[in-house]
């Protein structure tokens, strides 16, 4: 198995790309991940992770860090004049623009948690990202995050839309991972943003108030899977995920959750649905042959 980072130029910014095969001419599979996350949640330098896993199956997978995050420059610390917005209008297009003209194929797309909200908007806003993709996978993916509890409270309400949004306002970005509670940072804009469509309310983008759930009426999804884990009482809540599959309109998807007492290795959360070491034994196998079947 081999790896290489690749650079897509946007003006000042370069998007970065883990490129990770075995295989040549693989089919391709772009990776997303999630808010105060970079493309590490989906692999290692040392071969762990589900792009790892799925590039030893023979996919030629790409995982992407989005604009400022990972080993994507310049980094948010250095450039905060970006958001959400951004990611679903310039980087989704761009990353799927730049993996045809490199493969001369349509692609799978696995995201993880907030990722997987912003692909199915760039899908239902640009008719050349969604005609470009074979089959969406989720995991732990939702909009709103309607469920009730004080950890909810503690986390979402407290946590994610009252104080990090102050503690932002004084450098522009927030950094999750010297505070520790993420991996990466996120910019002021991206957390008004993205609080705007935690909080219940439209989907509907806030900028320039494009109103993706009554387009999404009218889209043909690829085929769709909706995973999380009986663990995710938060971030990924199963009621929360069902809510985001009932908003895209899209009648097919699938939806699963894993958990011991249907069969699974373990009791997955938010984060350990993909990290976990028994993953590897459990699900991805499954993964593998549905992505097999949808190609």
């Amino acid at each position: 198995m081999q790896q290489e980072s690749l650079y897509i130029q946007d003006g000042e910014h370069k998007l970065h790309l883990r490129h990770i095969w075995q295989k040549e001419s693989g089919v391709p599979i772009l990776m997303l991940h999630g808010t105060i996350e970079n493309g590490k949640i989906f692999y290692t330098q040392k071969g762990k992770g589900l792009a790892c896993y799925l590039a030893k199956q023979g996919f030629d997978v790409y995982v992407a860090d989005f604009r400022g995050k990972g080993k994507s420059t310049p980094s948010i610390a250095q450039d905060q004049a970006h958001g959400q917005h951004e990611l679903i209008n310039r980087d989704i297009p761009l990353l799927i623009e730049s993996i045809v003209a490199r493969t001369q194929q349509k692609m799978h797309v696995i995201c993880h948690s907030w990722g997987g909200v912003l692909m199915a908007s760039s899908m239902v806003k640009f008719p050349q990202v969604l005609n470009n993709v074979l089959s969406h996978l989720c995991f732990g993916t939702k909009r709103s995050v309607l469920v009730k509890s004080f950890r909810k409270f503690y986390t979402v309400d407290l946590l994610w839309n009252r104080i990090a949004p102050k503690l932002a306002k004084r450098k522009g970005f927030i950094d999750a991972k010297r505070l520790r509670f993420g991996a990466d940072c996120e910019t002021l804009s991206f957390l008004k943003q993205s609080i705007y469509w935690v909080k219940p309310s439209l989907w509907q983008d806030p900028i320039d108030n494009f109103h993706y759930s009554e387009h999404a009426k009218s889209i043909t999804w690829p085929a769709t899977w909706h995973i999380t884990g009986i663990k995710d009482k938060v971030l990924g809540h199963r009621n929360d995920v069902a809510a985001f599959i009932n908003e895209t309109s899209n009648k097919h998807a699938e939806f699963t959750v894993l958990s011991k007492k249907d069969g699974n290795m373990q009791d997955y959360d938010h984060i350990d649905i993909l990290t976990h070491p028994r993953a590897i034994d459990d699900h991805f196998p499954i993964i593998s042959k549905w992505l097999i079947a949808n190609n």
